[in-house]
C-alpha cells in the first residue's frame, strides 16, 4: 500500500484566530494518527495572517505531544532563513523528546515576501548556499567526533531523517545527489512536477538510509459526501490562491455563498497554474482521481493537504481520503514474492 501522509499549513479561517487554528491542527493530527496516516508535516510561512505555522519546530512539538505514534515534522523548514546549527538543535530537541518520530523536510524558498525575508535577517543570496547548509546540517546530526568544537546538543547522533522539498527541478537534483527522499509541491506549483520526478529518479545516488529513490508528491485533496459539497468547500482555497496572486493575502475565506459561481478568465489562469493537480469530489471521484495519479506518476508516498474553512468538514475530508486509500489497497493486485 502506498503510504498517505498529511501536510498541514495550519489555516486560520476568517472569523477565527491563530490559537484556534493550532488547536485544530493538533486535533487533526490525532485523527490522522487514528486513521493510519504515516506522517504529519507542518510548513514554515511568515507574515501570512492565514497560516499559523511560522514557528514550525514549536508547532511540531505541540503536535508530537498530542499524539503517540505518527511521525511529525516539517514540510518544510525554509533553511536559508536559519542557521543550520539552530535547526539541528531545534529538531534534535524534538528527536530527544519524541525518539523515532521526527522528520526534517527542508526547502530553499523564504516562505515569505522579500520585505519579510529581510526582516528575518536573510540575504537574497542565502538561497544559493542551500546545498552547503544542508550538508552542514547533516554534519550536526552525525555522531560527534573527537575534538569536534561545535556540536548540536541535543542533535548529534540522533535519528532525524532529512527530506528535500521542491517546486522545480532544483530540489529533485539536490535530493538525488544527497540520496534522500524528494517531496514535490504539486499542491501549488505543478508545472515542473513530472520533470523533477524524472530527474530525481534518474540521478538518484543510493545512501545508507535510502538505497533507492523515495518520491513524494503533495496533493490538494478536498473530499466530501457529494461532488457538489466538495466543490463548494474547495472555493475557499481557490479564493485564497487568487487573493495571494493579487497581492491581497488574508485568512482562509469561507466558501462562496453562490454554489454556481464561475471564475473569470483571469482567475481561471491563476487557478490552472496552481491547482491543476487538485482532486475534488465525493469518495468515488476522489478514488478515480487518486488512482489515475498513482498510475501515471508512481508515487512512493502521497502527502495530502486540504485548506477547508470548517474544521468538521476538514476532518471529514481526511476520513474519506483514508477510506479511499484503504479501498485502493484492498483492490491492488498482489505481487508474487520471489
Amino acid at each position: 500500500m502506498i503510504p498517505f501522509s498529511v501536510l498541514d499549513l495550519c489555516p486560520v479561517p476568517d472569523g477565527s484566530d491563530a490559537g484556534q487554528a493550532l488547536r485544530n491542527t493538533r486535533d487533526l493530527a490525532g485523527l490522522a494518527e487514528s486513521l493510519g496516516y504515516r506522517r504529519y508535516w507542518l510548513a514554515e510561512h511568515h507574515n501570512m495572517t492565514g497560516i499559523a505555522s511560522a514557528a514550525t519546530a514549536v508547532v511540531a512539538g505541540f503536535v508530537a505531544e498530542g499524539t503517540r505514534t505518527i511521525r511529525v515534522g516539517s514540510g518544510g523548514v525554509m533553511l536559508p532563513n536559519h542557521s543550520p546549527l539552530v535547526i539541528a538543535e531545534q529538531f534534535g530537541t524534538l528527536a530527544a523528546l519524541y525518539p523515532g518520530r521526527i522528520d526534517l523536510g527542508l526547502g530553499r524558498a523564504p516562505g515569505s515576501d522579500g520585505l519579510t525575508a529581510r526582516a528575518l535577517r536573510r540575504g537574497l543570496a542565502d538561497a544559493d548556499d542551500f546545498p552547503r547548509d544542508v550538508l552542514e546540517l547533516q554534519h550536526y546530526f552525525a555522531p560527534s567526533e573527537p575534538g569536534q568544537r561545535i556540536q548540536a546538543v541535543p542533535g548529534a547522533g540522533l535519528d532525524v531523517p532529512l527530506y528535500i522539498l521542491g517546486s522545480s527541478t532544483y530540489g529533485g537534483q539536490l535530493a538525488a545527489a544527497l540520496g534522500v527522499p524528494h517531496a514535490f509541491a504539486s499542491h501549488f506549483a505543478p508545472a515542473q512536477m513530472r520533470e523533477s520526478a524524472a530527474v530525481y529518479r534518474q540521478q538518484f545516488q543510493p545512501s545508507e538510509r535510502w538505497p533507492k529513490p523515495h518520491m513524494m508528491f503533495c496533493l490538494n485533496v478536498t473530499a466530501a459526501d457529494t461532488d457538489a459539497e466538495a466543490r463548494h468547500l474547495f472555493t475557499s482555497v481557490e479564493q485564497q490562491f487568487i487573493n495571494l496572486r493579487l497581492g491581497t493575502p488574508g485568512k482562509l475565506p469561507a466558501p462562496l455563498p453562490d454554489r454556481h459561481h464561475r471564475w473569470g478568465a483571469r482567475e481561471q489562469m491563476v487557478l490552472q497554474s496552481a491547482l491543476s493537480e487538485a482532486i475534488v469530489g465525493s469518495r468515488e471521484t476522489v478514488r478515480r482521481g487518486l488512482e489515475a495519479f498513482v498510475a501515471e506518476h508512481r508515487p512512493d508516498e502521497i502527502l495530502v493537504t486540504a485548506m477547508i474553512h470548517d474544521h468538521a468538514a476538514r476532518r471529514r475530508s481526511f476520513e474519506i481520503v483514508a477510506e479511499v486509500r484503504d479501498a485502493m489497497a484492498a483492490s491492488a493486485p498482489i505481487s508474487n514474492a520471489a
